[in-house]
């Protein structure tokens, strides 16, 4: 029996959070909503080339720059779609991240796919490796603030090497 290839060029994560859709979608959708669990800096800009304002929801259009606690690296990216509080999509790292929202036995799910991933060995150590172990932390810490208030994150510049960062 033929075992199939693993698709090393996308990969799908979920997580179920006690707490209604629309929360964990808001918690996507400004620059002050995503740095409470996410970010240490993400700024939006709209297609007019504006700097949104921390509290303005991000449209389709929008242009980001995203900066994280422990590290200098700074990723910018394109706002895709919004479909009224259901999903959202973005181009991240050169790939295409889906965020989708759902009930299912009384929690919200949050799904992300991260697909167009290269398929070269360093992209598949870096983006597909790299990035699930990223968004599995961070998916991880967005329950534990909405559903416990505790913020998981490293925010030490001089501690390197851990899981939270």
């Amino acid at each position: 029996m033929d075992t199939p290839a693993f698709d090393w060029s996308r990969f799908t994560l979920k997580i179920g959070i006690s707490t209604d859709l629309e929360r964990i979608f808001n918690a996507w959708t400004s620059q002050l909503a995503i740095e409470s669990w996410f970010l240490s800096k993400a700024e939006f800009t709209d297609p007019n080339g504006n700097l949104k304002t921390k509290e303005s929801k991000i449209g389709v259009g929008d242009t980001y720059e995203w900066e994280w606690y422990s590290s200098d690296y700074v990723a910018s990216g394109e706002v895709i779609s919004i479909d009224d509080s259901r999903s959202l999509s973005f181009t991240f790292l050169g790939c295409v991240v889906q965020v989708s929202f759902y009930e299912e036995a009384g929690e919200t799910i949050v799904k992300i796919e991260q697909s167009s991933i290269p398929t070269d060995e360093a992209s598949i150590v870096s983006f597909h490796v790299g990035c699930t172990r990223g968004w599995t932390f961070y998916l991880a810490n967005l329950k534990s603030l909405l559903e416990g208030g505790l913020d998981l994150r490293n925010k030490n510049k001089g501690l390197k090497g851990v899981v939270n960062a």
